[in-house]
């Protein structure tokens, strides 16, 4: 049985480059870098390259990165931070309906904290119409946070232009990037972004660590006590190891970026083009071309997405029905449903994302074991009729 892996916007393998810089930190290496002895100093020298090359992907000054535990917390602080910080200007946030679990639910705490939302819609693409965006800013506004690229549809939100509003307008900007980072080309001042939040395993690198650019013109409290680390904002022994992978993983995604994007783009449109020639009554979910290069959003018509992913998963093909955070318990998505999908259909959708380890055999593969599950499945829906 062929094994194929096409959930790379739920994680990636640490590549071996990447696992290669990371091991001598575990044993030789393993200096606490707050201590002044040689160690010590050794590990605060390999971190704070790793701080420059995580910076460099993003266009950043390397004093601008703050090492988190990954995206979730990374977007709490950016959103909590600046909220309680600013609630003496004003109590009012901007986001969108399809934004990460991460953000939402912080969002609904600050709600409970006498915060007002406005969560914008998205057309049937999950763009945000930049009119309404504009409409939507009030005297109060304190903060706009737009995920950059949904981690469900893949699609581009157009960042530059909302960067543009805001800095105008005085407010804030803060993006969720853990989807777009070595997927498309960043550059943080170009764009205005003032807070943008990045995880390490979306590109490659380990788990558990992930990053916060932080303009440095923006006052953003301390969210976590303690210690000096992370220029007195961040307390808590570092996770060197960690660290030194997100920063390979970074230079690494930096150095190919344009080449990647070409292979994964060439890759995703090759299995659109397969799936919607050898099966019917498919349709793909999010913008056709502005969307991330390795994501395919589909519904499959008639055929539940749960039984999909169940007999891909016996035939060795791992697929999801969304965002890995929540897909333990199969439920439609709320992005789905925000761009207009009705339920039964979102229910029978299922994320396809390819990545670096990709190959076309493997994509036919999944296409043919996808066309089996859907003529077997459909015959005995009292719904499906067979074209021709």
């Amino acid at each position: 049985m062929r094994e194929v892996y096409l959930d790379y916007s739920a994680t990636t393998p640490v590549k071996k480059e990447v696992l290669d810089a990371m091991l001598p930190y575990f044993t030789q290496e393993f200096g606490n870098p707050s201590s002044l002895y040689r160690k010590g100093r050794e590990s605060r020298a390999a971190l704070e390259k790793a701080r420059k090359q995580v910076a460099d992907l993003i266009g950043a000054n390397d004093r601008e990165i703050f090492f988190t535990s990954g995206g979730t917390e990374s977007d709490n602080w950016a959103v909590k931070g600046v909220a309680f910080a600013n609630k003496s200007k004003g109590n009012h946030i901007i986001t969108t309906k399809i934004e990460h679990h991460a953000l939402l639910h912080t969002c609904e705490y600050l709600e409970e904290n006498g915060f007002e939302v406005t969560y914008l819609d998205v057309d049937k693409y999950g763009k945000i119409d930049l009119n309404d965006f504009e409409n939507a800013i009030r005297d109060t506004t304190i903060l706009v946070s737009i995920i950059f690229a949904n981690n469900e549809i893949g699609t581009i939100q157009p960042i530059k232009e909302i960067g543009e509003i805001t800095r105008k307008r005085g407010i804030i900007f803060h993006t969720d990037a853990v989807q777009a980072l070595g997927n498309v080309d960043i550059n943080v001042n170009e764009m205005n972004i003032d807070l943008l939040s990045m995880s390490a395993h979306k590109i490659y690198g380990p788990k558990g660590i992930g990053a916060l650019y932080v303009n440095r013109k923006v006052k953003l409290p301390n969210f976590m006590h303690g210690g000096a680390q992370e220029y007195k904002r961040r307390a808590g022994t570092e996770n060197v190891t960690g660290i030194i992978g997100f920063g390979k993983a970074a230079e690494l995604a930096k150095e190919s970026l344009h080449e990647h994007i070409k292979k994964v783009t060439d890759l995703r449109n090759y299995f659109i083009q397969s799936v919607m020639e050898k099966i019917d009554e498919v349709t793909l979910n999010g913008h056709p071309t502005d969307r991330l290069p390795g994501n395919i959003n589909m519904t499959f018509a008639y055929v539940e997405g749960e039984t999909i992913l169940l007999y891909l998963d016996v035939h060795g093909i791992s697929a999801s029905s969304g965002s890995a955070c929540s897909s333990s318990s199969f439920q439609a998505s709320h992005v789905l449903q925000a761009i207009g999908i009705p339920l039964e259909n979102a229910l029978s959708s299922i994320r396809f994302t390819v990545g670096d380890f990709t190959t076309k055999e493997d994509l036919d593969y999944v296409v043919e074991t996808l066309m089996v599950i859907t003529d077997k499945y459909r015959s005995i829906s009292p719904f499906y009729k067979k074209k021709g």
